[in-house]
């Protein structure tokens, strides 16, 4: 007797009664692994450690400023003073500049995807703002050698 997967006898049964119908509760869960944090690239945690730096040299510099002018010259001594030839909306500006790029290196820390964006677009206007007034120097190649590495690391992000 051939058995059809469609016919309702059982031939390994002696008596070739039918087999009973295997009905199911539930699905087994699919496998799903973890999920895996990328890890920090060395050049990304440099970077975002400098612009860091940087930014809260900014802050620092702005809010000083903003300080003296409105609370008398006498409250932050000169020497503290990081600038001293801006106005008071250039140190608005400077400390609202400051705030931001510290938000974005704390970001390329964490390997956040967006600030991958803002990053490589800003060194990209650099990059070009530089090249096209003739000031293809030392600073031009570093924003060039940047951005061409956050494009070669850019997998880390998500």
């Amino acid at each position: 007797m051939v058995h059809s997967p469609g016919s309702a006898t059982d031939p390994s049964s002696p008596t070739g009664a039918a087999a009973p119908p295997v009905r199911f509760q539930h699905l087994p869960r699919p496998y799903r692994p973890p999920p895996l944090k990328p890890s920090l690239p060395l050049g990304v945690a440099v970077f975002a450690v400098a612009l860091g730096i940087g930014a809260v040299a900014a802050l620092l510099a702005g809010a000083l400023f903003l300080l003296n002018a409105f609370l008398g010259s006498g409250v932050v001594p000169n020497a503290i003073l990081l600038t001293t030839s801006i106005d008071n909306l250039g140190a608005a500006v400077l400390v609202l500049l400051g705030a931001a790029l510290l938000a974005l290196a704390r970001a390329l820390f964490d390997l956040e995807r967006w600030s991958l964006y803002v990053t490589v677009g800003l060194l990209f206007l650099g990059d070009t703002y530089l090249f096209f007034t003739g000031s293809v120097t030392v600073l031009f190649l570093l924003l060039l050698a940047l951005f061409i590495y956050l494009l070669t690391v850019r997998h880390h992000f998500y």
